[in-house]
Parts: structure tokens; C-alpha cells; sequence
């Protein structure tokens, strides 16, 4: 398959997930979840088992495969599991995903990830990998500070000569800090815009 037509299914299946979710979040509110908590719970499901490990899959899933944006299933898991244990379940997913996409970049190299990420986006960080040293300290910061593309990025780390460990003690150490400012601001940022309106 080529990198073009591999682009082209995820950049469709991306739109679709966009979507799926601007579809989801109008119905969402039509059901009123947004206001009562307990709706919102109950979507997933009364299961104290089976609504996490179906809420990490998704957002193992969305990490890998760019369903829905992170920010918006980040927040969706404070919501409805609580600040705790929804920043936990969000920590889980995302770590393991984030694993899984540097693994695959590192198997598959420059035509997978090519296939995953803009030519734009590669561009502007393939010069962060000339230096192995300089490579991990930025990489390390980019993914501790919510300010670059933490998926493209964990792509990219695959071409490099750093270890599974040492990659894996990124994110696990790193990945707590940006996944807690996406739900807050998306939480009370949305509280705030629905204050407004109403």
C-alpha cells in the first residue's frame, strides 16, 4: 500500500471519527448529560470493570488510529469517572497507545509514519532527531508541556537510537501533566463557554 493511499484512509477515518463526535456531543446534549453527571455515568454503563477497559481501549485506540481528537476523550474520561480515577484511566490509555505508535514507527519506519503524520508535520521535526542527546530533551519537554503534536512526535522517536526504556520512562514520567491540563481546560473551559450561552 502506498503512503498516499495509507494517508488517505486515515485522514478519513479521522473526519469520520470528528464526525461521529460532533454528532455524539449534539445528542449528548440533547439527552442532557452535560448537566446531569449521573447521565453521563450511565452511558458507559454501571460496570465498575467493564466501563474502564472499554473507555482505555478507546483512548489506546485513539492514539494509535486519529479517531477523535485526545483532548475531547481526555475530558470525557474526568467527566464520567471522576477526576481521580478519569485522569487514571486517560494516564493508562494514552501510555499504552503511545507506546504502541513508537513501536510501530520503530518497525515500520519512514514510510508507516508517513502514512500517519503530514509531510508538514515530519518536516518541521525530523531536525529534532540529527542529535540523539538534544533529540530526547526536547522530546521529553515536548511531551511534559502540552505544546507540540505528542503523537507525530512518538512516531518519530521510533527512527531514533533511543531505548525502550528509556522512551517508555518518558512518557510514564512526562505524560501525567499535559493529559491533566487537557481535561481541566477542556472541563471548566467548557463549563465556562456553557455559562455563557446560558
Amino acid at each position: 500500500m502506498s503512503i498516499a493511499l495509507s494517508r488517505k484512509i486515515i485522514n478519513t477515518i479521522s473526519i469520520v471519527g470528528i464526525l461521529v463526535s460532533i454528532a455524539l456531543t449534539i445528542y449528548f446534549i440533547d439527552l442532557g448529560v452535560f448537566k446531569d453527571i449521573n447521565a453521563l455515568r450511565g452511558l458507559v454503563g454501571d460496570s465498575i470493570i467493564l466501563g474502564p477497559i472499554i473507555f482505555i481501549s478507546l483512548q489506546i485506540l485513539q492514539v494509535v488510529i486519529p479517531i477523535i481528537p485526545g483532548g475531547i476523550s481526555s475530558a470525557a474520561g474526568v467527566l464520567i469517572f471522576g477526576p481521580f480515577a478519569g485522569f487514571v484511566y486517560n494516564y493508562v490509555g494514552i501510555c499504552i497507545g503511545s507506546i504502541i505508535i513508537f513501536l510501530l514507527g520503530r518497525r515500520y519506519g519512514k514510510p508507516f509514519i508517513l502514512s500517519m503524520i503530514s509531510d508538514k508535520t515530519y518536516n518541521k521535526y525530523i531536525g529534532w532527531l540529527d542529535n540523539q542527546s538534544r533529540f530526547e530533551k526536547l522530546f521529553a519537554l515536548a511531551i511534559f508541556l502540552p505544546v507540540a503534536p505528542d503523537d507525530a512526535l512518538c512516531l518519530m522517536a521510533g527512527l531514533t537510537n533511543i531505548s525502550v526504556k528509556k522512551y517508555v520512562w518518558i512518557i510514564l514520567l512526562a505524560k501525567p501533566l499535559s493529559i491533566f491540563l487537557y481535561s481541566m481546560a477542556l472541563i471548566y473551559g467548557g463549563s465556562f463557554l456553557t455559562g455563557l450561552i446560558g
